[in-house]
């Protein structure tokens, strides 16, 4: 298995090989952990804590990603990666429902998705049955199951930031891919349904030890009925603190034009060992 010298034990640390339907690490107690029957494995430490994205919230992101909706950030994330690596691993920190890991697989690169919600990586795993070159295992993006130096990249979509965590996996010169929202991010959207739409800060958890290779926004525009509303609504944080006024004006809608704007930044590990 291409991800033998990749894995790591969570109780002990040691590395892990595939017999059967299990895995089982090389450690003194031989620690065993059961692939599922949709393929993904549990790989959570048992510092991890939090459950991760509901069930719901899993078939609302996958019925509006499914669509297509978001496909033009997902291509430029896939083409930022080719243009930076020639190929080699990528590790999908918080990865959900595996969307954007399954888009980079099919660009070439082999995946891993770690994501805490068991909901989230059962759909990933069986969206990528038979696809290879992806794994899937639940697992917290504060203490990946991975080997010390052992990926060509990281990329965190939407996910908090733990540079730490991602200079020890990441190989010397590997390369962090960082998006999420931009300011504007569905301000048309929040027209509609605030009386005073907001715009969103800029995220402050960005990387302090790694090099900034580029910085980009990508913008367009959705059309979008009501049932593809209702699914990007729940997506989002707007679906825990929104007021029922609002949640009337949203279902009203029976279409909107609605703007996506991400930034999307790459740095990279510096080559020489970090003091």
């Amino acid at each position: 298995m291409w991800w033998n010298k990749i894995l790591r034990c969570p109780v002990c640390g040691a590395g892990v090989d595939k017999q059967g339907s299990s895995l089982f690490c090389d450690g003194q107690r031989r620690h065993c952990f059961d692939f599922a029957k949709e393929g993904y494995v549990n790989l959570a430490s048992a510092k991890a804590s939090g459950g991760g994205d509901d069930a719901a919230l899993i078939r609302a992101r996958t019925a509006f990603l499914s669509a297509g909706h978001y496909r033009p950030f997902a291509d430029r994330i896939c083409a930022l990666l080719k243009e930076y690596l020639p190929g080699g691993t990528v590790v999908d920190a918080g990865c959900g429902e595996g969307y954007y890991s399954c888009c980079i697989a099919k660009s070439g690169f082999s995946v891993i998705g770690f994501d805490l919600s068991k909901n989230g990586i059962k759909h990933a795993a069986k969206t990528a049955r038979g696809q290879e070159n992806a794994l899937f295992a639940v697992a917290g993006i504060f203490d990946l199951p991975i080997a010390d130096a052992s990926v060509d990249a990281v990329v965190s979509l939407f996910a908090p930031v733990c540079e730490a965590e991602f200079l020890r996996v990441l190989k010397p010169g590997g390369i962090l891919l960082l998006a999420g929202a931009g300011p504007e991010h569905l301000f048309l959207l929040k027209k509609a349904i605030y009386d005073t739409p907001y715009k969103n800060e800029l995220r402050a958890d960005t990387p302090e030890r790694m090099e900034k290779l580029c910085f980009e926004r990508v913008s367009f525009d959705m059309a979008l009925d009501a049932k593809a509303l209702g699914d990007l609504f729940a997506m989002t944080p707007y679906f825990y603190r929104t007021s029922q006024s609002g949640l009337e004006r949203l279902a009203a809608l029976e279409q909107l034009t609605v703007n996506g704007e991400f930034d999307i930044a790459l740095y990279r590990k510096p080559k020489e060992a970090l003091v």
